[in-house]
Parts: C-alpha cells; structure tokens; sequence
C-alpha cells in the first residue's frame, strides 16, 4: 500500500493525498475556441482534475478576457477541479508575462472563485508568494508551489530540500519536476519521493522525472509518493506525458 499524505486536500470532493494517485489533464490552447473545445474533449475522458496553462493563452495579458473564458470554461467542466498556472518562462511558460501582469492575473482569478488550485513557482520573490498564498488563503483557494528543472536531476538532497522548502513557505501541495539524463536520475527523483513522503513532507506533493526515460515516474510515482500524475488528453504540457487512456490502464495494474 502506498504512503499517503498526512495533510490530505479536498477540492470539490475529489481527495489529493489519499489512497490513489489522481491524473490531472492539461489545457493548453491558444485562442478561447479552443480552450473550450479541449475542456469539453477532456471532460469526457473523466480526468480527476484539469489544469488551465494559461501561459499558453493568446490574449494571457488581458485580464477581463481571461476571466471571462474561465467562467466559461467552468460551466464547460462542472465540479472537475481546476488548477490554473501561469508558468513562468524561466520555468518552462510558453511565454515571458511579466511579475506585475501575472500577479494581477492570478489575484484576480482567486477572487473569481472559478480556480481550485493556483500553482507558482517557488522561483518568485517572497512578496509575490505571500501576496498570492494569502489571497488564496482568504478565498478557500489551494496553492501548489512548485519548482522544474529542464536541465537536469539534482541530487535526493536537494529534490527533498525543494519539497521542504515549498512546505515551509506554505504550500497545500509541493511540486517538483526535473529532467533526467539517464535512468539512474529517475531512481533519483523516486527516492527522493520516498523520502520526502515517509520523513519531511506532510502535504500533498506532486513529483515527476520528465522526458522519455521519465515517463516511467508518471505511471509509479504514486507508489512512491506522489499524489497527482499528468496525462495527455489532446496536447501535453511538459515533455514525457503519456496518454490518459495507456496511463489508466497502467495504473489500474499498480494501484
């Protein structure tokens, strides 16, 4: 049986941190026609949670507009909880929105009670994260903190230090992405899982070694730890994700 969270977050009454790993699909259209297609698409393919990468989004710098597509896309979707990301470019974003332009995105959406969950970057400065954590906080919003690195694994010590560190600057649930080399780098990021869950960790977390050598980590990184998995659904949003129908039937297998 896998290690659950000690801290275990419910959005809409989907559990994160229980017995399972949940999968989560990503919209990453460009224009509202096709955000809404793809949440209609996805929908159907009954993922436990959406995520909105809205960096991806033409008009991501007009705030009205982005929150009328989200209300929009909400009654699309129903009760399936919705991350919404604004990746930062220096962490993989599609493209490069300034501090002042996301900031006022992202408090703006919390306040629009159409968002789950917020996912940030631990890269941002302590005000922009305590600006968005506490607004969250205020509005019943769940934050992920998160932290990739498309260059490389870095050592289990740091893996765990990243996790400790989203925790302590108060993540619902801690994010860690990398990229491996080699198959040894999966192990890594693996055990650090383990670690992590068993020793440092009580929130959700979320874990993932990307790439083709990483897929691996996307079908059992929930045994060691890891509470939300992400699939494709019609595109991906990160290298190594595998199609949702091949990762449930994976899955199905090991939980």
């Amino acid at each position: 049986m896998r290690q659950q969270s000690t801290m275990q977050v419910s959005v809409r009454g989907t559990v994160i941190g229980g017995p399972k790993p949940l999968i989560c699909l990503p919209l990453v259209g460009e224009k509202r026609e096709k955000v809404l297609q793809e949440s209609k698409e996805l929908t159907a393919l009954q993922p436990d949670l959406l995520e909105w990468r809205i960096d991806a989004y033409n008009n991501v710098e007009l705030v009205e507009d982005c929150l009328a597509v989200l209300k929009l896309l909400r009654k699309t979707i129903g009760e399936v909880p919705l991350i919404f990301t604004c990746r930062i470019d220096l962490e993989g974003g599609f493209k490069k929105i300034s501090r002042e332009k996301r900031l006022a995105l992202l408090t703006a959406v919390i306040d629009s009670g159409d968002a789950d969950i917020i996912d940030i970057e631990l890269c941002n400065d302590a005000s922009f994260i305590k600006t968005v954590r506490e607004q969250a906080k205020r509005r019943g919003v769940k934050v992920i903190l998160s932290y990739h690195n498309f260059t490389e694994t870095p050592d289990e010590s740091s893996i765990c230090s990243k996790l400790a560190e989203a925790q302590t600057a108060g993540a619902d649930i801690c994010k860690v992405a990398v990229m491996p080399k080699n198959y040894a780098d999966v192990l890594t990021l693996l055990s650090a899982t383990n670690k992590a869950r068993n020793d440092i960790v009580k929130t959700p977390m979320v874990t993932m070694s990307m790439g083709l050598e990483g897929a691996v980590s996307r079908l059992a990184g929930g045994l060691f730890g890891s509470d939300i998995t992400f699939a494709i659904g019609m595109q991906s949003s990160a290298p190594g994700q595998i199609p949702i129908q091949e990762l449930k039937a994976g899955m199905a297998l090991l939980y």
